[in-house]
């Protein structure tokens, strides 16, 4: 089993019936998230914001602006998720890229590592901090700063295709492939700034599966070879 985890959700993941919030969807998530730390995981997670927030409503907005509201939208997230795990009686840390000292702690490696140690589970929001850079990268990012064993995201598609699976509903997900060759094809799982960082700072494994049912995070921790594996 995998020690140190960086996981990265969708922000729908937590939403549901055309809604920001699904409080059965979040108490799901949240007692899955609940069972790591009792597996031997040190589990951080990064929540995305597309639940709240996607991109800009119009092109005439300024996109920095647009950026900085995704962000808030991810701190939201995590506010929420915090709120459902301290409810399943798991210690659980928000860490922002941003300073907010009134709701959450200001990201360094240091504390998340502390906050992992102890058996706590961080909650890593607000992106990277920056503009232009989406939270796949802010999941590579961490995952780099905190020396995460594995990486994994839950998508609403069961791994990695050769093309678009929503527009070629025959192709079935690799069982695996390479950082390389995700890059040279273009496949957009994770934007390519982010398997550029999994792969520069020898993240050695990545780990993409569905998350229509959470407990797919238990499998994976626990070896399944579910979804796709890309690696070195």
């Amino acid at each position: 089993m995998k020690k140190r985890i960086l996981i990265k959700l969708s922000g729908e993941s937590l939403g549901g019936n055309g809604s920001c919030y699904d409080e059965q969807r979040c108490e799901k998530v949240a007692g899955v998230l609940a069972q790591l730390p009792g597996l031997g995981v040190e589990p951080g997670v990064v929540i995305g914001g597309g639940n709240i927030w996607r991109g800009r409503f119009t092109d005439k907005m300024d996109p920095v602006n647009a950026d900085q509201m995704g962000m808030l939208a991810t701190i939201m997230n995590a506010l929420c998720m915090q709120d459902f795990l301290l409810r399943e009686g798991v210690k659980a840390s928000v860490f922002t890229a941003q300073e907010m000292n009134r709701f959450a702690e200001l990201y360094t490696a240091k504390k998340a590592d502390e906050c992992l140690k102890a058996g706590g589970i961080a909650l890593l929001a607000g992106g990277s901090g920056n503009p232009f850079f989406t939270t796949d990268t802010a999941v590579a990012l961490r995952a780099a700063e905190l020396k995460a064993d594995i990486v994994f995201k839950g998508t609403n598609v069961g791994g990695i295709y050769e093309a678009d699976p929503k527009k070629h509903p025959e192709l079935k997900p690799l069982s695996e492939i390479t950082y390389d060759e995700c890059i040279a094809k273009g496949l957009a799982v994770m934007d390519q700034t982010a398997f550029l960082m999994l792969r520069s700072q020898h993240i050695k494994e990545l780990r993409v599966f569905n998350m229509d049912d959470p407990e797919n995070i238990l499998r994976a921790a626990r070896g399944d070879e579910i979804g796709t594996l890309a690696h070195e």
